[in-house]
């Protein structure tokens, strides 16, 4: 193998592994230091530099970055990273002043944002400050999109959505509110220099199945009724309900029926449990509150009477698995009935572009989709943008925000008369965190230590009242714990090739094994050689350059706890920690002079 180039903004941005896994790319490690200093506000404005929402964000994102810590390599849970967000969010100061401002003198650009959910109130955000003149068209009369009508305030609070919400709007940004577009062909008349559509996924997948129809009065499409409660056109529901997918919304539905007056409420989804595509997170918060998850149940009649809905009639199925597909197949069991007073439809959203025709420009493709770059988020019509659910269906909040990013450099490129395709760099720092001959600037332990698990709120409270938040959050303590826990894989391993005497005391002090000194091979016969074989593709092998013996030192990044401890035990100071900062390029990036 070739010497690894860590010049690479990309190499070691991958070797962090939650940053990595964040669509909008929030620099983890780092705000988690922050928080354990006690320096909340400086955690709360790195992660709105890049995420946008960190108080929403710290209590309702999907948090693919948990997966992906690396703290699982010692233990089974990893590090609270969205709650840590949150806490940063709960404990800031004062940020008016840091937050940018427009400026007086505008471009003389315009731009129209159509929804005023999370993408469009991003791409707003990011343009602002560089002079563009935004105007957002929201078809609700409060800002906030599917973040107010789909996310109940049990989770996320109204005062943290509107807070964040009126930070951005507070820019200078115009809204026009209860404004519908319903023809872009004629809103394109309008004088705009470039349109973004963010409109997000508005609509709940039916289910055609006899007696749809007949009792049609209380079958209700999941993110309508979620829409209703959180306007308050509907307060009340029927003592027994159930609740049909295996979603979050789904979640969602059935924890705002028990706040509702469901007395017997129950989730039914046609596949096994284990693949249900709701957060293990939300499941568990579902069932704390003693809502049942009925698993290998599809909906085949909804049972009425004098055109009142009775019951759901239920053929039970089993799942088999063959070439990675499932198929659900009937038991045989007799048909379940399930009585019932109201049902949740909760089994997936579809977009809805009625409004955008056909012989403007926009090209659609599979699913009635239109086809969009999926880099520079542009339509075929090259003033049209898209992003978030309105670009590839339903996805979730941060990465509509990296979608918004990418889109507000467009945007900026676009009105420049610039290419889209060459995207502006991120930004990378990479500066040695060594303060004595054997000491560094950062914690390095890497004991066990049990995740903290977030308080609750008293649910004799929270379940008579839909607007209590359930989860209190960390206290500063809890957080400085639960912040101790991260691995800081954000300080990588700097190996100097001159420096390196070949004595293997880094080799001899790794609790990993990850360190070897071995002949070179093609990739595949590294991997294998090595003393603890490299099994995960997905992550790099450190390749150096040739030794004084023609061995080169071998190192899996996967296994690497970067404790530190072969820095701190090398005579020569071949190995050093150095602190690796990665921030993604936004729209400021792109069009410097």
């Amino acid at each position: 193998m070739k010497p690894t180039k860590i010049s690479n903004p990309e190499y070691f941005h991958k070797v962090v592994d939650c940053q990595w896994a964040c669509p909008a790319h929030t620099p983890v490690p780092e705000y988690i230091r922050l928080i354990a200093a006690g320096r909340y506000t400086d955690a709360y404005m790195i992660n709105w530099e890049s995420n946008v929402f960190p108080g929403i964000l710290g209590r309702t994102c999907d948090r693919p970055c948990e997966p992906a810590c690396r703290r699982v390599r010692v233990e089974d849970e990893p590090v609270a990273i969205c709650r840590l967000k949150r806490v940063a969010a709960d404990y800031k100061g004062e940020i008016d002043d840091l937050i940018p401002t427009a400026p007086e003198q505008k471009n003389g650009k315009k731009i129209a944002l159509l929804g005023a959910g999370p993408v469009s109130l991003a791409v707003a955000r990011d343009l602002m400050p560089l002079g563009y003149e935004c105007k957002i068209f929201e078809r609700d009369p409060v800002p906030g999109g599917l973040m107010r009508t789909n996310i109940p305030s049990f989770r996320l609070p109204e005062e943290v959505l509107n807070e964040e919400c009126d930070r951005i709007i507070n820019m200078g940004v115009e809204v026009q509110y209860n404004k519908e577009i319903k023809s872009l062909k004629e809103f394109l008349k309008e004088d705009f220099d470039a349109v973004f559509v963010g409109t997000g996924a508005p609509k709940g997948k039916d289910l055609n199945i006899p007696g749809r129809e007949e009792c049609d009065k209380n079958i209700h499409i999941g993110i309508d009724f979620l829409a209703s409660v959180a306007f308050e056109h509907v307060k009340k529901i029927g003592k027994k309900v159930i609740v049909l997918g295996g979603g979050n919304t789904a979640m969602d539905c059935c924890r705002t029926a028990i706040r509702l007056g469901g007395k017997d409420v129950r989730v039914y989804v046609r596949s096994p449990k284990v693949d249900m595509k709701a957060s293990d997170w939300e499941i568990e918060e579902a069932e704390m509150e003693n809502i049942p998850i009925y698993e290998n149940h599809v909906p085949k009649e909804f049972i009425h009477k004098n055109g009142k809905l009775k019951a759901v009639a239920f053929e039970k199925v089993k799942a088999e698995y063959k070439d990675g597909r499932r198929k659900l197949i009937p038991t045989g069991e007799p048909i379940e009935i399930v009585e019932c007073d109201d049902v949740l439809m909760a089994i997936g959203q579809d977009n809805a572009f009625e409004w955008i025709e056909k012989d403007i420009g926009i090209e659609f493709g599979e699913w009635d989709m239109p086809i969009v770059d999926r880099t520079t988020m542009q339509s075929t019509l090259p003033r049209v943008f898209f992003g978030g659910d309105a670009a590839w269906g339903p996805e979730n909040i941060i990465t509509a925000v990296a979608h918004a990013h990418q889109a507000a450099i467009s945007i900026d490129l676009f009105c420049n008369n610039k290419s889209l395709k060459k995207r502006p760099e991120p930004h990378v720092f990479l500066e040695s965190t060594k303060m004595g001959l054997h000491e560094w600037s950062y914690d390095n332990g890497y004991a066990e230590v049990d995740r903290l698990a977030v308080p609750h709120a008293d649910p004799k409270v929270t379940l008579a009242d839909r607007k209590v938040e359930v989860e209190l959050g960390y206290d500063d303590r809890m957080a400085f714990e639960e912040a101790a826990r991260c691995l800081n894989c954000d300080v990588q391993t700097v190996f100097e090739e001159k420096r390196c005497i070949e004595c293997d005391a880094c080799v001899d002090i790794c609790p990993e094994d990850c360190i070897n000194f071995i002949q070179n091979a093609d990739e595949q016969e590294l991997r294998e050689n090595i003393r603890v074989p490299a099994l995960n593709l997905a992550q790099d092998l450190y390749v150096s350059g040739k030794l004084p013996t023609k061995r080169v030192m071998v190192k899996d990044e996967d296994l690497c706890l970067h404790c530190g401890l072969c820095a701190e035990r090398c005579p020569t100071g071949a190995w050093d920690m150095q602190k690796f900062f990665y921030f993604g390029a936004q729209s400021h990036d792109g069009c410097k002079k």
